[in-house]
Formats: structure tokens, sequence, C-alpha cells
């Protein structure tokens, strides 16, 4: 009877302690669960509807209601210059409806600098920004940088022409004049977008503020006018820059030494009512 009991207790303690090495693992699993659960939980991601384009949009095409439509963006990250309401993207309704200044991709988001306002055309005017001018330089393939250069890039204009030293003399000076200025037209090509080949302007359009167009108009007018593409990527802006053949070829002037005149004397004779001036030896000369 003995053995029976002390068998059932064994028993009863090994099932016991069974069950607590089970609660213990199913307790950690459970726990070990709820902290991946912790980690992996993101709180929601607050978004604002937005509106974009719902197929590719051209240079120039007219925005119409069936070109966009509205998806919900973060609002931590949304760009500036979105439109939120139908009344802000169409404030004429289509009857004077924004054209497209920049070409845009589906589903990307129409922004205010990529369209115009209500009813307008995309045209030279909305590529100046407040206080700015269009101004037209003549160039050909040696200034206009071999055909390279869009809408967009940004160039430096240098001036070549005949500077006067003196009344007598004057020579060949190029000249920085303008840094960094920005094209807005390639010929009658203001597309930024327009991916076309490299074709040889006639004429580039910048934009400069009036001080810069009578700079300009001056220097285009007594001179020849060169262009220098920029980097995209060049924040620098370059420093006062003139050469001059001198400068150019390394010729440094000397001035010629005073040459030391000979000294002369001379007697005056009066005969008569006439003075003769007669040269004589000086009397300190060598060799007097």
């Amino acid at each position: 009877m003995r053995l029976v009991f002390g068998f059932v207790l064994i028993l009863g303690v090994g099932l016991a302690g069974f069950a607590v090495y089970m609660a213990k693992n199913y307790i950690q699993g459970y726990q070990a669960q709820l902290e991946q659960e912790r980690a992996a939980y993101k709180p929601p991601i607050e978004t604002v509807d937005v509106y974009v384009a719902s197929e590719k949009l051209e240079y120039g095409q007219r925005l119409l209601k069936k070109h966009v439509k509205v998806v919900g963006y973060p609002k931590e990250h949304l760009p500036e210059g979105v439109f939120l309401t139908e009344e802000e993207l169409f404030p004429e309704g289509e009857d004077e409806p924004r054209s497209v200044v920049r070409t845009m991709e589906p589903l990307e988001v129409v922004l205010n600098v990529k369209v115009t306002d209500a009813g307008a055309d995309a045209g030279l005017t909305y590529q100046l920004a407040p206080g700015m001018r269009a101004f037209a330089i003549r160039v050909d393939v040696a200034s206009g940088v071999s055909g390279f250069l869009r809408p967009g890039d940004r160039v430096d204009v240098y001036w070549t022409g005949s500077v006067n030293i003196s009344r007598e003399r004057s020579t060949e000076v190029t000249k920085l004049i303008q840094s960094a200025v920005r094209l807005i037209a390639v010929d009658q090509v203001s597309n930024e977008d327009d991916s076309a080949s490299a074709t040889i302007a006639r004429t580039v359009t910048v934009s400069v503020k009036p001080a810069q167009v009578a700079a300009l108009a001056q220097a285009q007018s007594t001179g020849v006018l060169s262009l220098s593409l920029v980097g995209a990527g060049e924040e620098s802006i370059a420093e006062n820059i003139e050469v001059d053949q001198k400068s150019l070829l390394g010729i440094v002037e000397v001035e010629a030494p005073e040459l030391e005149q000979e000294r002369k004397c001379f007697i005056n004779t009066r005969r008569g009512g006439e003075l003769i001036k007669t040269e004589i030896k000086c009397a300190d000369d060598s060799g007097s």
C-alpha cells in the first residue's frame, strides 16, 4: 500500500512539474510574440487628399478634370504648391482651364509650378520670376556652346571687344559680365522638357534683372558675346574675370630707360640787329 501511495505521489509531482514547465514555455512564447508585435506595430500614416495626373501630361496641354484624380498623400511629406480641392485647381471651371508648363507622368502630383494660372497659355511670360525680364542674345556655333543649350540651363556671359588704353593705343579684352543667368528659351523653344536633338540656335533668351538688360544690350552692341555652360550642380558664382592679349600671352611691359640728353653750350653774338648763336665746347666736358 505504501508502495502504491509513493508511486502515485511521485507521479503527481512529475505531472505538476511538467505542467509548470509547459505553462512557463507558453507564457514565455506569448510574451516574445507580444514583444514582436509591439516592435512591428507602426502608427497609421496621416494622409491628405491631393490631385495627381491620371495620365501623362505634355507641355502646353490644357488641364481638364479628366486628366487628374485624387489620391491620399502623406501629410508629413506634403510638397509645396499642391492642390487640395477642385476649387483650387479649377477656379474658373473647365471654361478657363490651366495649361501644363512641365511634363507630368501618371500619378505625379500636380504642383503650382507645373501649371499656369486659370485660362492662361504656357507662354514665355510664365518662365519669368517677379522682377525679371527676358533678353535675347545672338549666338552661333562657337558662342552658343555648339548647340547644346536647353531651356532651364544656366550660362556665364562673356564680352569680347576693344578697349582704349590711351588716345593712341587700344587692346582686345574678354570679360565676364554676367554669371549663372538662366536660359528660358532657345530660338522659339521654351519647353524645358524638350528632348529634341541638338541644333545650332541663332538666339537664346535669358532671364535677367532690368539693370542686367541694359548691360547686356550695351555689351552686345559694342562687342561679341559668348556663353559658357554652367554645370547642373554648380552653386558657386564665378568671380570677376578679365583677360587681355598681354595677360593671355604672358607679356610684361618694360619701360625703356630714359636716355640722358647730350648737353650743348652756345655763345650769342650780336652783329648789328642780328643775334648769332654759335655752339662751343662746354667748359666742364671731359678732355677740356
